[in-house]
């Protein structure tokens, strides 16, 4: 089991999510190197107007995970995913950069253990432009997602 950082963020309002299909992949985007905390995306998406944090959970460079949304909630990570995923973030912009091996390593021990805990098959696990037109989460990390994530 992956050790998760509670974060204890405050929501201006959240809404239970209806069901568990899929787990939805995404990465920061921006610079090469970033390598933002739940707390700091929390704050960023406040002021988007957002209740808070779109994503479930964030894995940091150094592998280590922290809770953003609770699990039972709604996401706002993927417009037509929200309702029926769980919103997964990984720091970097992986168009310009690779995950770091810490990175993969807590993705795919997350990952195992979401698929387990709702049922899901490894062929739920998908990238955020599996569901919207976007390069997210980044082709190097994309292509790790088709050739061993889902395997």
């Amino acid at each position: 089991m992956v050790d998760i950082i509670e974060t204890n963020l405050r929501f201006t309002s959240l809404s239970a999510r209806d069901s568990t299909r899929n787990l939805v992949i995404h990465h920061t985007g921006g610079n090469a190197g970033d390598d933002y905390s739940a707390t700091e995306l929390h704050a960023m998406h406040l002021t988007q107007g957002w209740a808070g944090i779109g994503y479930h959970l964030v894995i940091r460079k150094d592998g280590s995970v922290e809770r953003g949304r609770p699990i039972w909630s709604k996401g706002a990570h993927s417009v037509p995913g929200n309702a029926n995923s769980i919103g997964i973030h990984v720091c970097g912009n992986f168009e310009l950069e690779e995950p770091t091996a810490a990175q993969i390593e807590s993705l795919i021990g997350l990952c195992t253990d979401l698929c387990r805990q709702y049922g899901l098959p490894a062929t739920a696990i998908i990238g955020h432009r599996d569901q919207d037109a976007t390069a997210c989460p980044g082709q190097a990390l994309y292509s790790f997602l088709l050739s061993e994530v889902r395997k």
